[in-house]
């Protein structure tokens, strides 16, 4: 029997109200509370209509997992209760399904949580989509580029321990089946002031902590950074630990992002550099210094800082110490040179800082459109994520604060004409009358902020570009005379008499009434933050630099490309992709997630109503649920709805077999609702009050309680009667099988009976029989044995019948052989007399040869060419006949034995002889490596895919490939290197990389110089004058010293047809640069157990300590 699958509602055992456009009654109050009611009980996410509140609860909740995804993939969105996935999945569905190109904006207040819901939308759109390699690879990219974001841009406020500092807007590009192809990324007003200046309680960026903890010491050292925060005045120390963030941990999984996302190891390096470098520029400090006429300029205190700062980025130190010290100004044909004082250039460093910063931040945003762009050039729906920082209302409000509730006006104008929009065209699509609503228009607000003419911003603008003194007061005087009469700004110092004695209102502040409430705006650093000037000289500076990154950041600081037109101000880009952000919304299908901080202590647990009221009322959520019940407050299928209040009505249960519309027509008119309360649409029932909907509910509570009753009563009926009839087919089967057990067991007994009478009258029988064949057998033996006494008798006499006549024919054939014997003897006996000695004596000496030769056949020593025994030597005369026969022997032995070898075998024994007349008696190393076969490619580079690119570039044969130590010329330290002997070169490359660090020609090496101990060091010798020679001899320490040399050698003497000087001498010269360094080796003890040490004593001697 199949499963049943049980769907809930969104009204079923509801906590509150899941949608607050059943609120009843409706004011702030019921509002507020219904969100701390779900709140308490783990319920995060409440609906207005369409719109998700998301509320951040401050910890981990097991709402997310895998089987979530799967509870909310293809369902209806009020089928569930209110979560952030039923918004995902109703956007990712009409993406796919209908083709409707959408979009998902996340606002709220930092510490609300709209970077995490951001994450969340994608995690589960990444979850539903399609699977497959390319698939998978694309998703994978995309997430990946949250946390290298996250890392540049995100830092530790007092609200929000990973608050994002900048605007994110991802488009996700899909093709027809809903699979994604790719991306692309814009980012909005990164907050760069952060890097030179964090307020009390915060932390610069994440990336600065997160490279000083987690980096090795090898790349500090690369980077010449040290892991103490103290160091660094760009740093702020109050907050440089948070609790819970792990910075080292998380500098490993950006660099893991970095590489998943398409960044090469070379760019994570510059990248590296370039944040390195924007550290170090806050240790740079300046001193006043008076000149002869009279005027003040600047000088830098520790130029040490520069110097690492110009080695890290490839810039002349004198054109960076200049461009700090003085500022060209450029007009026509003229150029002015101005000296800087302390402030300014103060200033000029500050600048430079945020600018190479920000510059880094929007490359880094580029190079990652670049690896999830889409590859194919078909048509593609795109769903986008708005991740933007929220309205913002602090107690100092600067420029920053300015363009950011700007923006948030901009969305909240297109919250309301795209809600409102929706609602019509809903009444329209459905055929219900629509009626006008009234809601408060922001457009007034955004008019005086972003008019061209009379805006804020224009305004701004102009002051920036006016001759003459500029400052941010001649700009407050010009905002009180263009905007005093509006009625959303408030100034003292404006012609409107009814602010000049509101001392909550300073001089030199202004006040805007927004949507989402009054804020006062600092008027102080508009114009600077405005212009966000950068001198020219930096620029320039920036541009000459060797570092391939830096020099393009700072495109306009080429010569050739001098531009004296001023470039934008900052309002003025902000402005341009606000329009551009707002133009891209609107084609698209609208999501709403609303997140609400519950506190400001991010403390799970805690409700503070004050500051969620105020939240509530700046994103006008009240507003929102009024323009959604402001026709009905609730709509719904006819098929869902007639399937969720059929039990109410006796025509409609248990099954409707009409049209749903007619089905729900009928249940209403039985359930006498009022006509008014609702309206018949197309395909959905609308429902104007939620009294209505709530008493359905109530209805259909009840008689679910009755029809459980119901069920109830007949399930038991059903239990017991199917009770009664188990027993009775059980008393059934228990009788009939006792019957069977009581006829077995009489059969059995009667069958035992039986066999006992047939056993008794068998073993009768069987005797008898028995007693009859032993008679028969007594009669046959006693007839045998009489026949065999008669038989041996008659064999016997025929016996010695026979034996008689053989000792007969025996004694005549004796007689016979000795008279023939006497007879050859009389007649030779003269001819044996004469020769018997000599004949008798190579008899004898034939025999003791014979038999010499056959004990040696069985005698003879193993095959192998190292057995030293042989047979003694028997005989005394046979002396030199025996170590002939041994001479032979061996030789023929060896030949046997040389017979078996390949050609690669005797290229190895030939190298072995080689290295045995070379190191034998000279190397204490060498004895070690007899044994060791000489390998060569120790690497298997034709193998490995990592040395791919290396293998590719070496054309020629590959004799050794091996990993040696490279000794540093300065301070004796070593480094890995890959050593490559070919036929005619020998390389050095990168371990890393493969990267070729050095080639040389066989022809330019002239000598191998080593120790005579039990080390691996050794020294190649360079021609002088050789391209090679430039840097000097190469020293390196190996493993396999005694193989080297040797092919060395040897492939030295094939193709120069000259032998290489090998020297062994525990001190021997070698040339560094322009430098003779003596190398002498010691006896030592190590720290590190038996490895020799290498260490640089002077600027002539280089000591190597050997155990």
């Amino acid at each position: 029997m199949a499963k049943m699958e049980v769907k809930t509602s969104l009204l079923d055992n509801m906590i509150g109200v899941g949608d607050m456009v059943l609120l009843e009654p409706l004011n702030e109050e019921t509002f507020i509370n219904n969100l701390k009611k779900r709140f308490d009980h783990n319920e995060i996410y409440t609906y207005i209509g369409s719109v998700v509140i998301s509320v951040n609860p401050y910890r981990s909740l097991p709402i997310y997992s895998p089987e979530k995804v799967e509870d909310y993939r293809n369902r209806n969105f009020y089928e569930l209760s209110p979560h952030i996935f039923a918004l995902s999945d109703e956007a990712y569905r009409s993406l796919r399904d209908q083709d409707k190109d959408q979009c998902i904006l996340i606002t709220g207040e930092s510490g609300a949580g709209k970077t995490e819901a951001s994450k969340l939308v994608m995690s589960y759109v990444a979850a539903v989509c399609g699977k497959g390699a390319e698939v998978n690879q694309v998703k994978e990219q995309l997430l990946q580029s949250n946390p290298v974001l996250e890392a540049f841009g995100n830092a530790k406020t007092v609200r929000n321990d990973n608050s994002s500092r900048f605007g994110k807007y991802m488009d996700i590009e899909f093709d027809f089946k809903g699979d994604p192809l790719g991306g692309v990324i814009s980012n909005y007003l990164l907050e760069k002031s952060r890097v030179v200046k964090q307020p009390r309680g915060e932390r610069n960026f994440h990336v600065f902590y997160q490279l000083l903890s987690g980096a090795s010491e090898e790349l500090l050292n690369k980077l010449k950074l040290e892991r103490d925060f103290s160091r660094y005045n760009y740093l702020s120390l109050d907050s440089a630990k948070v609790n819970g963030i792990d910075d080292a941990a998380n500098f490993r999984t950006v660099r893991n992002a970095m590489q998943i996302v398409g960044f090469m190891d070379h760019e994570i390096e510059s990248v590296l550099e370039v944040v390195a470098a924007v550290l170090k520029l806050g240790n740079i400090e300046f001193k006043p210094e008076s000149r002869v006429n009279g005027l003040d300029e600047s000088k830098i205190k520790d130029k040490n800082e520069v110097k690492e700062i110009c080695e890290l980025t490839g810039i002349d130190q004198s054109v960076l110490e200049r461009a700090f010290s003085f500022r060209t100004v450029e007009a026509k044909q003229e150029k002015v040179s101005t000296t800087l004082n302390v402030a300014q250039a103060y200033y000029a460093r500050d600048a430079l800082a945020k600018n190479l910063y920000s510059r880094l931040f929007s490359w880094l945003v580029n190079r990652i459109n670049e690896s999830i762009k889409a590859q194919t050039k078909v048509r593609k729906k795109v769903m986008g994520v708005l991740d933007i920082y929220g309205f913002e209302i602090f107690e100092d409000n600067s420029f920053e604060q300015f363009i950011i509730n700007y923006c948030n006006e901009k969305l909240q104008q297109i919250f309301i004409e795209l809600t409102l929009k929706e609602e019509q065209e809903e009444y329209i699509r459905e055929d219900i009358e629509w009626t006008h609503i009234d809601y408060f228009n922001n457009a007034i607000i955004c008019d005086l902020i972003e008019n061209n003419t009379n805006g804020i911003l224009a305004m701004l603008d102009e002051e920036c570009l006016r001759p003459g003194a500029v400052t941010d007061e001649t700009f407050l005087e010009k905002l009180n005379q263009v905007c005093a009469t509006h009625q959303h700004f408030e100034s003292r110092m404006s012609k409107c008499s009814r602010f000049l004695n509101d001392t909550s209102l300073p001089h030199s502040c202004f006040r805007i009434q927004h949507y989402a409430g009054k804020v006062l705006y600092q008027v102080e650093g508009f114009v600077d933050k405005n212009n966000d000037l950068l001198y020219r000289d930096l620029s320039q500076a920036m541009w000459k630099a060797g570092h391939t990154l830096v020099k393009s950041l700072f495109p306009e600081g080429n010569p050739a490309k001098i531009n004296l037109k001023r470039p934008p101000t900052a309002g003025s880009q902000f402005k341009a992709s606000v329009a551009t952000l707002m133009k891209n919304l609107q084609t698209k299908n609208p999501n709403y997630i609303r997140c609400i901080k519950p506190n400001d202590k991010k403390a799970a647990h805690i409700f503070n109503e004050a500051l969620v009221c105020h939240q509530i009322r700046y994103l006008g959520l009240l507003e929102n649920v009024r323009v959604r019940r402001a026709g009905y407050a609730f709509r719904q299928a006819y098929e869902p709805c007639l399937e969720r209040y059929k039990m109410l009505c006796k025509q409609t249960w248990p099954h409707w077999k009409g049209p749903a519309r007619a089905g729900v027509e009928v249940l209403f008119n039985e359930l006498e609702i009022p006509v008014e309360e609702y309206s018949f649409g197309r395909s959905k029932i609308f429902i104007r009050n939620p009294r209505t909907l709530f008493k359905l509910e109530d209805l259909r509570k009840q008689r679910l309680e009755d029809l459980a009753t119901l069920i109830q009563k007949i399930y038991r009926g059903w239990k017991c009667r199917t009770h009664f009839l188990l027993m009775r087919k059980s008393q059934i089967v228990i009788a009939a099988w006792y019957r069977r057990y009581a006829q077995q067991k009489r059969y059995q007994q009667i069958k035992s009976s039986a066999l006992v009478i047939q056993s008794y009258i068998r073993g009768w029988k069987a005797r008898k029989i028995l007693r009859e064949l032993k008679h028969q057998k007594r009669c046959e033996e006693a007839a045998t044995t009489i026949a065999a006494y008669w038989h041996g008798t008659q064999a016997r006499r025929e016996l010695k019948r026979l034996k008689e006549e053989a000792r007969r024919k025996h004694a005549v054939a004796v007689i016979w052989a000795y008279w023939l014997g006497l007879k050859v003897r009389r007649e030779y006996r003269k001819f044996f007399r004469a020769n018997a000695g000599k004949k008798i004596y190579e008899f004898t000496i034939q025999r003791i040869v014979q038999k010499y030769f056959l004990e040696m056949k069985n005698k003879m020593p193993s095959l192998s060419p190292i057995d030293k025994n042989w047979p003694s030597r028997p005989y005394l005369f046979l002396d030199s006949t025996h170590k002939e026969l041994k001479r032979i022997f061996h030789l023929w032995r060896c030949k046997k034995y040389r017979d078996q070898f390949t050609d690669q075998q005797k290229l190895i024994y030939e190298e072995k002889l080689e290295a045995s007349e070379l190191f034998k008696d000279k190397k204490a190393l060498y004895p070690s490596s007899v044994g060791q076969p000489f390998q060569g490619a120790y690497l298997e580079i034709n193998k490995n895919p990592k040395y791919k690119k290396l293998k590719d570039s070496i054309e020629e044969k590959i004799i050794i490939a091996e990993v040696v130590n490279k000794i540093n010329r300065a301070n004796g330290k070593s480094t890995s290197r890959i050593f490559l002997l070919t036929n005619n070169n020998l390389l050095l490359a990168d371990q890393k990389s493969g990267q070729i660090k050095s080639e040389v020609p066989l022809v330019d090496v002239t000598k191998v110089s080593m120790s005579s101990q039990n080390d691996g060091f050794f020294a190649i010798h360079l021609k002088e004058g050789s391209e090679a020679a430039s840097k000097g001899d190469f020293l390196f320490s190996s493993d396999h010293l005694i193989e080297m040399a040797t092919k060395l050698y040897r492939t030295t003497l094939s193709q120069t047809k000259q032998k290489l000087n090998i020297e062994i001498s525990d001190e021997f010269l070698v040339q560094f640069r322009q430098d003779k360094v003596c190398v002498k080796f010691i006896q030592g003890n190590q720290k590190n157990g038996s490895v020799p040490t290498c260490k640089r004593k002077n600027n002539r001697l280089l000591e190597v300590a050997v155990p």
